[in-house]
């Protein structure tokens, strides 16, 4: 549903986005990350259809957005980070608005209304000026109008900013809810948000796609050579030994609380299969010299972690 193919924009001599190639397929949720700056935008602006590309292309729906621009944008509801609101008109009347700016009228248009409102949690707010409304309640109509037409393809900008907590977790249950009948692509600064609606990740970095997986995946980044060993002993001694082990690079104190404490033990080498040799060395170590072995497993890793390793790896290349 969404396709970008070696995807290249450049502003005189500067280039915003550089070769990127990514898909999303009906029912898929794509979160679509980056720093400021990253091309993100730029990216979304193309696929809306708002900016032409340099090098490649970008389709919505089959739709190229260069050469089929009208039939790609009806096919589209597209959330942009600043709404473009009439603040004089009243929620209804602005849906009603931008439906029939779609050519949805009559009949058809009452039902997608008595639909998107209360989807969105708007019901109750229907007959009320935009510019009196709280600036979340702002960004659901920004959503709701992305919704009106019903499209198939979405692109949601931040579409929790500015919301409650309970608002968030009601957006995020309606984008979950979005996706056996839409493909919706998903950009957010809040990483935790990526791991609880998205099936897949896109991460690009000055404009470059640096990885692209499941967050489960992702997160798994790295886990193979390092690990988190929990011991009973004093933790100089604890140390020393856990860095005699063949195999072991670096040891670092984590927490110790009285005679407890937790290690990060770092693997010299990269290869999975030799480094379930040191974690055993290191089981073996531990308990030989009669430390009580509590806890050894791979660290975990955060969205957020593997998105600054990506991300500040990539600029100090």
């Amino acid at each position: 549903m969404i396709r970008v193919e070696h995807l290249t924009k450049r502003f005189g001599p500067v280039t915003a986005v550089e070769d990127i190639t990514f898909h999303a397929e009906k029912g898929e949720i794509l979160g679509f990350l980056g720093p400021n700056g990253a091309g993100k935008t730029t990216t979304m602006r193309i696929l809306a259809g708002c900016l032409a590309a340099t090098e490649g292309s970008a389709s919505i729906a089959g739709f190229d957005t260069f050469e089929s621009s009208l039939e790609a944008r009806r096919n589209l509801g597209y959330l942009p980070e600043q709404i473009p609101l009439y603040p004089e008109m009243t929620v209804g009347e602005y849906l009603a608005f931008t439906a029939e700016l779609r050519s949805i009228r009559g009949r058809v248009l009452r039902q997608r209304l008595d639909d998107v409102l209360p989807r969105c949690g708007l019901a109750d707010v229907r007959h009320k000026i935009i510019g009196r409304l709280s600036r979340g309640y702002r960004q659901r109509v920004g959503l709701a109008q992305a919704l009106v037409h019903n499209p198939p393809v979405l692109i949601l900008d931040e579409p929790t900013v500015g919301l409650d907590p309970r608002q968030i977790v009601e957006v995020r249950s309606l984008i979950r809810s979005l996706a056996p009948e839409h493909t919706v692509l998903l950009s957010t600064h809040v990483l935790p948000e990526v791991s609880m609606v998205c099936s897949r990740v896109v991460i690009i970095d000055r404009g470059r796609l640096v990885a692209e997986d499941t967050p489960q995946n992702l997160t798994s980044f790295g886990r193979s050579t390092r690990f988190v060993v929990e011991v009973e002993g004093p933790p100089v001694e604890v140390a020393a030994v856990l860095r005699s082990v063949n195999g072991v690079a670096q040891v670092d104190l984590l927490e110790a609380k009285g005679n407890v404490c937790r290690h990060r033990v770092r693997c010299a080498a990269e290869d999975g299969r030799a480094n379930v040799e040191v974690r055993k060395g290191v089981a073996e170590a531990v308990i030989r010299k009669g430390f009580g072995l509590l806890e050894l497993q791979p660290e975990r890793m955060t969205l957020e972690d593997v998105f600054v390793r990506l991300t500040t790896t990539e600029a100090a290349a």
